[in-house]
């Protein structure tokens, strides 16, 4: 499987009133500041709404070279032939996705404050895992919180990428980048302004730091 490099990773921010051709316009915006992946994460639409967004972003995300990944629904990624889905602890397994999207198929898995169940995806053939909430987060206010040193473990003993997700802003992303995290997943910091290009810039340049930057140690997948 091909996976996009270390950076941003944009989940929508789907609101009541947004339609396709606004949300597509948005990603376009994040992937032109920098977003090297995008989430499509949808809590509001129908089924038949949810098709309708996810083709869209997937049309955009073809023509701009990032992946296209869905949030929770293997079924919806076959269909319109995103790059991958991201499952939750709720959702169906690792093995399951993997037999429906084949095996060039993006699997991500939400892995919370578990390094236990960080270990179990990788043994799965998840193709990267997420930790977090890292930080207080406005998306999800009583999500469980996960330890900044569990992203250093993890990019120690684990031999997959690692997101870190959950009240991720400019200010706090570079703890978790010099943590070892690959990618940071961020919502609101990118959807919730008024220029999102600029908002994903802003994170893409931390990323373009620390590779300036002289390494202490060589860094993997």
């Amino acid at each position: 499987m091909i996976f996009p490099p270390d950076g941003l990773y944009a989940i929508t921010n789907v609101l009541p009133g947004t339609e396709p051709n606004h949300l597509a316009s948005q990603v376009v915006q994040a992937i032109s500041g920098g977003a090297v992946m995008i989430q499509y994460r949808d809590k509001i639409h129908g089924p038949a709404e949810r098709r309708q967004f996810a083709a869209a972003l997937q049309t955009i995300c073809a023509q701009l070279g990032a992946p296209l990944i869905i949030n929770d629904e293997i079924e919806l990624a076959a269909e319109v032939g995103a790059a991958g889905v991201h499952l939750g602890k709720d959702d169906a397994d690792v093995s399951s996705a993997r037999a429906r999207l084949g095996s060039s198929a993006i699997i991500g898995v939400s892995c919370y404050n578990s390094f236990e169940r960080a270990a179990t995806a990788t043994e799965q053939r998840a193709s990267y895992v997420a930790f977090g909430s890292m930080f207080p987060s406005q998306t999800k206010p009583n999500a469980v919180r996960a330890d900044i040193n569990l992203i250093t473990r993890a990019r120690k003993e684990l031999t997959i990428p690692i997101a870190a997700i959950g009240g991720i802003s400019t200010q706090n992303a570079a703890m978790v980048i010099d943590a070892g995290a690959h990618w940071v997943a961020v919502v609101g910091g990118i959807f919730g302004g008024d220029d999102i290009e600029s908002n994903a810039r802003a994170f893409a340049q931390l990323f373009a730091k620390r590779d300036k930057a002289p390494a202490s140690a060589p860094r993997s997948r």
